[in-house]
């Protein structure tokens, strides 16, 4: 997709991700969250991903949503609406629930966006390049970045894997749904192992071929699309120093 954000370097967009969890952080009242919300709201519009895809990432933090949620509306103490046995619904609670779900929500949604508008290759040659000053004190940056990258590959490839074995063991009689929590984890068995042996077999393939290709590290190697800031990438950092000034103004 052809748009600014698309367009900016790596190491801009994980600066200015880094920047909106700490400002969610900081935020303390509904003026800084205002803040955040328009500074949210204008990286979705110049993104230009249609927001279904954004928020398809809260149905993994449903659960933990509604249990911080929970804990905070009802065990949180201060000036009483009603009680229920131990569990107190109070003004105190109201207020910091809602901020708690407020700050995760927003949390998934700016990561979301950084990750819909980066490759995995963008983002690890953006992070190897950012943390390039710990290989001064013997930190393998490039050996680090390299295990992302092939990670974030293989994730897609082992969730095809997944699916072809569970077909093919439901077509041989496997049932994975029927039965108790114990009866259930015995049934994934026969979907572990031969997933737990091909992805063994990739990582060996995958070794091997880095081999014989005389990879040795991140040693003297060169970049084929080296990273280089441009005007954009200036303007978005001025952008995130009067953002962040915005939300310390907002907290007082």
């Amino acid at each position: 997709m052809d748009s600014v954000l698309h367009k900016m370097d790596p190491r801009t967009k994980l600066f200015g991700t880094m920047i909106f969890i700490i400002s969610l952080f900081l935020a303390n009242n509904i003026a800084a969250y205002v803040v955040a919300t328009v500074f949210m709201v204008g990286a979705i519009r110049l993104s230009k991903v249609p927001f279904k895809f954004i928020v398809r990432g809260l149905k993994a933090i449903v659960v933990l949503l509604l249990i911080s949620v929970s804990f905070n509306l009802f065990l949180t103490p201060g000036r009483v609406i009603f009680q229920l046995g131990f569990l107190k619904l109070t003004w105190e609670g109201l207020e910091t629930a809602g901020f708690m779900a407020l700050r995760l929500i927003y949390l998934v949604i700016g990561s979301s966006v950084m990750t819909l508008t980066t490759t995995p290759n963008e983002l690890t040659d953006g992070l190897e390049k950012s943390l390039g000053f710990l290989n001064k004190i013997g930190v393998p940056v490039h050996e680090v970045s390299m295990m992302m990258s092939i990670a974030l590959r293989f994730i897609p490839i082992l969730i095809e894997e997944t699916d072809k074995i569970m077909k093919a063991q439901m077509a041989r009689g496997a049932d994975f749904e029927s039965g108790n929590l114990i009866q259930k984890a015995k049934s994934m068995v026969p979907l572990l192992v031969p997933l737990f042996i091909s992805a063994f077999r990739r990582a060996t393939d995958l070794a091997m071929a880095m081999e014989a290709r005389c990879y040795h590290g991140g040693e003297g190697r060169t970049k084929m699309k080296p990273l280089h800031y441009s005007k954009r990438d200036y303007v978005a950092y001025a952008v995130y120093v009067i953002y962040m000034v915005m939300i310390v103004l907002a907290r007082r």
